[in-house]
């Protein structure tokens, strides 16, 4: 197999499971070392540890809240420690608290916007400094197509990931007269734990809404994702790619 990114240090955040994971692990079959970022699963974090490295690779498991920011700077400091740069960050942690917006609580609000919006920021913030020694970087942020079209009872998830979406360009232009570059995923409706959990009622009309008529699969997004993360992908800056089967064109 063509190693690409043979030897590039790597952080995915959210990397224990679902996409994150997928990610990880594509990352590592390409050649890169990886940083997982997980905030409670340990066991889940330490099960993609030991398939990366039974690939070969290198892996660390970070745990760490990225809607701290002294979490933030330990993590990124851990991963100083242990390798001295970082070439690809992929800000892929959040969460959701659904709810209609008329009944959705100030308090849930605010929790989804400070993990999934304040959490890239800091990431990318503290992630950028450590790219800025070789002026080289990758960034891929994990938005949704919720950030794009809305969707009904998501209020918070959606005006996040929106956020991710402008925040994202606008790091993009401040980098782009170096070799950082920042592009944004934002995939539809994948096949992951929080969607199999669904009422299959609701599942249903959802598939309906999609002209390809199935769920994507967490690999459908790492596959973008890996494919950012490379030198190959150099020109390619503030762009937003949506694997959503069609379900938003």
């Amino acid at each position: 197999m063509e190693m690409p990114l043979i030897n590039q240090i790597a952080l995915v955040t959210g990397g224990s499971r679902g996409i994150g994971a997928a990610i990880a692990l594509q990352l590592a079959q390409l050649g890169a070392k990886v940083a997982i970022g997980y905030q409670q699963n340990q066991t889940a974090a330490n099960e993609v540890l030991q398939k990366i490295e039974s690939l070969g690779r290198e892996a660390l498991a970070i745990q760490a809240n990225i809607a701290e920011e002294s979490q933030v700077v330990a993590m990124f400091q851990q991963i100083q420690q242990k390798w001295e740069s970082l070439d690809i960050l992929v800000c892929n942690a959040g969460m959701t608290k659904d709810q209609a917006l008329m009944r959705m609580s100030a308090a849930d609000f605010d929790a989804v916007i400070r993990t999934n919006l304040l959490g890239t920021f800091l990431c990318l913030k503290y992630g950028s400094k450590m790219m800025l020694k070789k002026r080289y970087g990758r960034v891929i942020t994990i938005s949704s197509v919720a950030g794009m079209m809305g969707n009904a009872g998501q209020a918070s998830y959606s005006a996040s990931k929106a956020g991710i979406i402008a925040m994202t360009k606008t790091f993009a232009r401040e980098f782009a007269k170096t070799d950082i570059t920042a592009n944004v995923v934002a995939p539809g409706y994948i096949q992951t734990e929080m969607s199999s959990n669904l009422d299959p009622e609701l599942k249903e009309k959802i598939l309906a809404y999609i002209p390809k008529q199935q769920f994507g699969k967490p690999e459908d997004v790492a596959g973008i994702v890996a494919y950012l993360a490379t030198k190959e992908a150099g020109y390619i800056t503030g762009q937003v790619f949506s694997p959503n089967g069609g379900l938003w064109m």
